[in-house]
Formats: C-alpha cells, structure tokens, sequence
C-alpha cells in the first residue's frame, strides 16, 4: 500500500457498504481511495450499525417520525421515551433516569441542579470540558485536584469542610477518562465524599457500556454519596443522546426546573428506540465488557514488549504518549499508510508537551489491525 502523504485523509470518509464495523474509506489529497480500519471511534461494542439497533429505529421512523416536534413538556414525549428511561433505572438501580439530547446538556444540568454560586466544587484536574462549563455557569467555586489523586482530593475536601463547615462540597470525577484512558478509583472517592459529607457527581460516559458489572458502570452497587450519573448513548450504545440518573428528590428537581430538560427538543424516537436495543443487547451478552478489557490489557502487554512505556488504564482507550506534535502528527501518518485510522490529539485538547495518538479497541477489531499498529510502532 502506498504511502499517505498527509492526514488530510480524514477529509472525505464513509463506511463500505456491507460492512457492519471498522471499515471505511478514506479519500487522499491525490482523490485516491483508501480503505481504513477504523481506530479511533468511540463505538466500543460495535453497535452503531448493528441490524437490531438499525431495524429499531426504522420502525420507530415509520410510527413516530423522525423528530420529537417539541419538548417533553409539550408533543415531545414519546412512549419509547418512557420505556427506555424505566428500563435504564431498573438497569442501574436508580429511582429516576431522564433522557437529553446530548452529553453537553445532561451534564450541565447535572452540576447545575447540584451547585449555587456558594458550592465548593472539586473537580478532578482531567474532567470534560462540558462539566467546567456548567461549574462556571453556576458561579461556584472551582477548586481542582490532581488526576485520580486520592490524598490530594482528601486535603481539600478537609479544608472545604473546614473553612465552610455549613456548605456540602460537591466532587466530580469521571469513571474512564477519554484522552488518557484512565479509571477512577470511584470506591475510593465514595468513602471520602462519605467521609467529608460530600455530593458526588459522576460522568460515566466512556464507561457505560463496557465498564463495572456487566457493563453498568464502575458506579454501579454504589448509594450513598452518589448524587447524580451521567451517561451517553452514543458511544458504546452505538446511538445518540445522553442521561442522568439520580433518586427521586434531586429527579424532581430536574423535572420542574432544569433548563437543559424543559427548554429543549426531546431526543428524536429512532435514537431513543436504537439505544433501547442496545441495551436489552448489552444486557443480554453481559461479557461483552470484560472481553473488551482483556483485548486492551493484551494491546497495553503488547506495546510494553516493544519498548513502549505501558499505557495506563485497563479500559478500551489507549493513550500512547508522544510529546511533541509533530513525532504525534508522523506517527498518525505511518498509521494510515498501513490502513488504520487513528487520531492524533494534540494541544489544546491536552496540555503543551504531551501530545499522543489515542488508540480505540473495539470489540470486532480484527487481529491484523493490532498486528499492524505493534508493527509500527515497534519502529521507532
């Protein structure tokens, strides 16, 4: 296969027709075609094009439409809406789930029902993006710990509580984290929110799906001081959208005044009928999850033995770290003239210095696309 001759490869892309996964073809600056496995996509189980999530939202096409029309206060509720929140609630063990149309806005909602402009909130330092915004809308206090660093976080906790004894901090985390492929120690955070007599807001975005007990999320089993989980559907669910779940209180809340809930157009049916098939699927192949964590602990072994520092982390995102952008920028073009499509991510996405490719395994990802990624990389 000839050589790319720059990244600008990404510009044109579309899936081979036929192919349920990983395959797409690519366009070069030449307008030659290029097929592509596909490394980078946070499809981790494969399920965007699967025929049961594709059939779902067809026939919820043909009986609601394509758009809700209105909000769920107004034509927009559907009973395909019902159904999937009752089934995700019953799934997570949670009293109250609600749908949004997108990530963004379920977490905004989320640190905005949890926080006032006098909250101290602390964050681990790697959050998304999508959580200082709505830190910063509220107007509270944004105070940062260092990355999944326990005793950092139990010092500011203590001179929280200290210095405030009347105000309950709040503590937002992650479970995986999307640019360094990291776990929280979420047992660990628990016992100190417990501890501190602390909210605790969790993201469980890149996790759901393929993370904890049969994919429920490394939160999942955990009550008390779990305040709110926010999940999506379109990463390992294959579909599009995004929820909170919480217990009865803080859901009510939600309901009568979260703006990102009332003021907006209900997720369209077909993703919210798509979604539900993938989670009766996911929770019918309840390994799917731990076999994807072995594949990226063996990929994790693999570059360890050829010389690379082991990527941290056990979960599908393997964040191999280069440094400077343009070694990043080489590498993601040796990658594609081998016929696999990885994503250089670079500053401001992370910080100066450390720019990385950021690997994606999937769960049909065929054994020749590793086999082709140590072979590069073993190149140095």
């Amino acid at each position: 296969m000839p050589a790319i001759p720059n990244s600008r490869i990404r510009r044109l892309r579309t899936w081979v027709p036929g192919k349920r996964s990983f395959e797409l073809i690519g366009v070069d600056e030449n307008q030659n075609q290029i097929t592509l496995i596909d490394l980078a996509s946070n499809d981790y189980l494969d399920l965007a094009r699967h025929p049961l999530l594709i059939e779902a939202a067809r026939q919820t096409l043909e009986t609601d439409g394509v758009g809700s029309g209105g909000s769920r206060f107004i034509t927009g509720s559907r009973n395909i809406h019902q159904r999937l929140e009752a089934k995700l609630a019953q799934w997570l063990d949670r009293k109250i789930v609600l749908i949004y149309p997108s990530g963004f806005q379920a977490n905004l909602a989320a640190v905005l029902a949890l926080t006032d402009r006098h909250t101290p909130v602390i964050c681990d330092r790697l959050i998304h993006h999508s959580l200082l915004v709505g830190v910063k809308a509220s107007g509270a206090k944004l105070i940062r710990y260092k990355h999944n660093n326990l005793p950092e976080l139990e010092r500011l906790l203590k001179k929280s509580r200290q210095s405030n004894p009347q105000k309950q901090p709040l503590v937002i985390t992650e479970t995986l984290f999307s640019m360094e492929g990291t776990t929280a120690p979420i047992k660990e955070i628990s016992k100190l929110c417990i501890k501190y007599d602390s909210k605790l807001l969790i993201d469980e975005a890149h996790a759901f799906g393929v993370m904890g007990p049969e994919g429920r999320g490394e939160s999942f089993g955990l009550k008390e001081p779990i305040s709110i989980i926010s999940g999506t559907f379109g990463k390992a669910f294959g579909s599009g959208g995004a929820f909170l779940a919480t217990d009865k209180k803080i859901g009510e809340n939600l309901i009568q005044s979260c703006g990102a809930f009332r003021y907006t157009t209900a997720l369209a049916p077909p993703l919210c009928a798509s979604a539900l098939a993938a989670l009766n699927l996911i929770e019918s192949n309840p390994c799917w999850g731990r076999e994807l964590q072995e594949k990226s602990i063996a990929l994790r072994d693999r570059l360890s033995q050829v010389g690379w520092q082991r990527p941290a982390g056990e979960g599908p995102i393997i964040s191999i770290i280069l440094g400077s952008d343009e070694l990043t920028m080489d590498y993601q073009k040796r990658l594609e003239a081998q016929g696999l499509l990885t994503v250089a991510i670079r500053p401001p996405t992370v910080p100066e210095g450390q720019s990385r490719l950021r690997v994606v395994i999937r769960r049909n990802t065929p054994v020749q696309a590793f086999e082709r990624l140590i072979e590069v990389l073993k190149n140095k």
